[in-house]
């Protein structure tokens, strides 16, 4: 079974990840919980408070209680693992620890972060150790809380998962995006050496400060080339691939190639191509896919700084994205609400979860709907803005923005169609109205008006579920 260890860490700083609070640092500062180096000890260094120590330290409690902090991850992932390290703490440490998280905005204070789940119950800690804890939470989070039982100094906190990005923030998965990058959920599977830089640094964010933050194998003494395995967050067309070897002068590969991983064969995406030291290697109008993983053959050896892949994501990669963004959500009733308002659907989708692919979601949206009665259904039609109307906001002034540009003469005629309709029918209008334009939309309420009211609720479900799974592609 794979080390959780060889997962990213979700909080380091490199991320983005910090200490928003802590109930108290008197003798070490709360952001040394996340340094990237390893801590390290000082044996005649002091501070007016006491001995200087490389971590997260409280004082000795005297009341009631116990002391936390809470960490914002760099990256909004699953946690697979947690390592709580009480290097060098060894008469100071805490008994035991516990970790609740949550998942919110990640420009919330801290202070407002509510609805937190425990992931680690509380469990015993050693002193001057990594204490590596598994977890087995399948939600995504964005901040976690670190309890300590009762107080003491805590060396490093470092949290192993997989990234599952907020696309919607990002732009969404429809815009090209460097799949490869470790914040938008790439992943470095494996590599064939990596002696001096680990390879997830290839996936980091920015350009390498130095050396010392890429990824290189020692020297090649004999046949053979080093590779790496990059998983992309999504399946995807290659656009453009960027080799960067920033720092490595005397130490870079000499030539490079890509192979893209098409279904299950590995075939060209670049072919072996000279390198230079210290340089951006930009590579264009590639248009390679679709594809799920890409091998970086360097020759003989050497070191890269950073891969960026800039590509976009396929059909397939946006509908796998958007099942595992809900099997990860730890509540999925806002999401799935946005998609369609009725809260049976809601509820009989909620249990559904977690959903084994997009066609197994599809077929559960469509049984939750058809499976629930009429008033359920017209709880989700008085969710939509009449068509035409100037109160459209959100996905639907996006889906009606055809409307928009209609004559005033067709939006009178809107507007009072809208109005018959519901007068006869006693729900909203529903028509899927993506790619329509007003006149289309008006033409079709004006036939559907001859239709009886059992014949014309089942047209307006059907349209209700095709707009469902447009929005349902619209949460990545």
């Amino acid at each position: 079974m794979t080390d959780f260890r060889d997962a990213l860490d979700l909080a380091s700083e490199r991320l983005g990840g910090s200490v928003l609070y802590a109930t108290d640092d008197y003798f070490a500062e709360k952001e040394n919980l996340l340094r990237p180096h390893k801590p390290v000890w000082k044996e005649h260094e002091y501070t007016d408070r006491g001995k200087w120590m490389d971590g997260w330290e409280s004082r000795r409690k005297r009341t009631p209680g116990h002391d936390f902090a809470i960490v914002r991850l760099g990256a909004r992932g699953v946690v697979r693992g947690v390592v709580v390290d009480t290097s060098y703490f060894r008469g100071n440490y805490p008994s035991h620890c516990s970790i609740d998280a949550c998942d919110a905005r990640p420009e919330s204070e801290a202070d407002a972060l509510t609805e937190w789940i425990e992931i680690l119950p509380k469990s015993p800690l050693q002193g001057d150790a990594e204490n590596a804890f598994a977890i087995e939470s399948p939600y995504a989070f964005t901040h976690l809380r670190l309890h300590i039982y009762p107080d003491g100094g805590v060396a490093r906190l470092r949290v192993h998962g997989q990234v599952v990005p907020d696309w919607r923030r990002a732009g969404g998965l429809s815009i090209e995006q460097d799949l490869a990058a470790a914040e938008n959920g790439g992943d470095v599977l494996a590599c064939s050496d990596m002696f001096f830089g680990p390879k997830h640094n290839l996936i980091m964010p920015g350009r390498a400060p130095n050396m010392s933050d890429g990824w290189e194998t020692r020297r090649r003494r004999g046949p053979g080339h080093d590779w790496v395995i990059v998983q992309l967050a999504a399946e995807a067309t290659v656009r453009r691939i960027e080799i960067d070897t920033n720092h490595f002068k005397g130490n870079y590969p000499d030539t490079a190639s890509i192979e893209g991983l098409f279904g299950d064969e590995w075939r060209e995406v670049l072919p072996r191509t000279k390198l230079q030291g210290h340089t951006r290697h930009m590579f264009t109008d590639l248009n390679r896919g679709p594809v799920t993983q890409l091998r970086l053959n360097v020759f003989p050896d050497g070191g890269v700084s950073r891969l960026r892949v800039h590509a976009t994501a396929t059909e397939s990669g946006r509908q796998a994205a958007v099942v595992r963004h809900l099997n990860t959500l730890a509540d999925a009733t806002a999401a799935l609400r946005s998609t369609c308002a009725s809260s049976e659907w809601v509820r009989k989708m909620n249990a559904a979860r977690p959903f084994a692919s997009w066609d197994t979601l599809l077929r559960a949206a469509d049984d939750a709907w058809w499976s629930s009665d009429a008033a359920q259904w017209r709880e989700a039609f008085a969710a939509h803005p009449r068509i035409g109307e100037k109160k459209a906001a959100g996905w639907a002034a996006e889906e009606q923005s055809r409307a928009a540009s209609a004559s005033a003469q067709t939006l009178m005629a809107l507007e009072k169609i809208n109005r018959d309709y519901e007068e006869r029918f006693d729900h909203t209008y529903i028509v899927c109205a993506t790619g329509r334009s007003a006149e289309e939309m008006l033409a079709l309420a004006e036939l559907r008006m001859a239709n009886d009211a059992e014949t014309e609720l089942r047209i307006a479900g059907e349209e209700q579920l095709k707009i469902t799974r447009l929005r349902l592609m619209k949460l990545v």
